[in-house]
């Protein structure tokens, strides 16, 4: 007899059900999350290639590409704390994977893997671009509103992902009441 989670497996079908489970959740999570992690370290290095600082292109309106390496986290705040800042990301990365496993909607699970992509496509740039040291590399930000902070494609997936998985799990527990 083999324990998983509390639960007594007699018999190899119940295991097997349990990894393809497990599996199935796997997979809604890392799918978005590659993709948010791909799609904005490409753009980070196409912005790095071809962009220079100080030297805004105007795309749409207040639209414009605007490169700028940023040490702190959101807004820049706390720029003298970067490898504190990744450090805490981190941990946060390996909390969303554990809370995001737990989860059952497959829709939230997706939202996780967004969230997930937006935080590690930033501790991406803090562990390799070019800082102080383990973890004091600065964030690539090039999406410039004018009226708004600088930022970048993982900073989309977290204003995007993290509230939508925040509404999702609140009208999750609703719907038990």
């Amino acid at each position: 007899m083999l324990r998983l989670n509390h639960l007594q497996v007699t018999n190899d079908s119940a295991i097997t059900q349990r990894v393809e489970i497990m599996n199935e959740k796997v997979k809604y999570l890392l799918v978005p999350t590659c993709i948010v992690i791909l799609v904005d370290q490409v753009t980070k290095s196409l912005a790095v290639a071809k962009l220079e600082p100080n030297e805004p292109i105007m795309l749409l309106w207040t639209l414009q590409l605007n490169i700028i390496r940023n040490s702190g986290a959101s807004f820049s705040l706390g720029s003298n704390l970067t490898p504190y800042i990744a450090s805490v990301a981190i941990l946060a990365s390996i909390g969303i994977t554990y809370l995001a496993l737990l989860e059952s909607n497959r829709m939230t699970l997706s939202f996780y893997g967004i969230v997930l992509g937006g935080v590690l496509g930033n501790v991406i740039d803090r562990i390799a671009r070019t800082g102080d040291g383990f973890l004091g590399g600065k964030v690539v930000d090039f999406i410039d509103l004018q009226w708004w902070p600088i930022f970048n494609f993982a900073d989309v997936a977290l204003v995007v992902g993290l509230p939508t998985v925040m509404f999702l799990r609140y009208r999750e527990e609703k719907s038990y009441v």
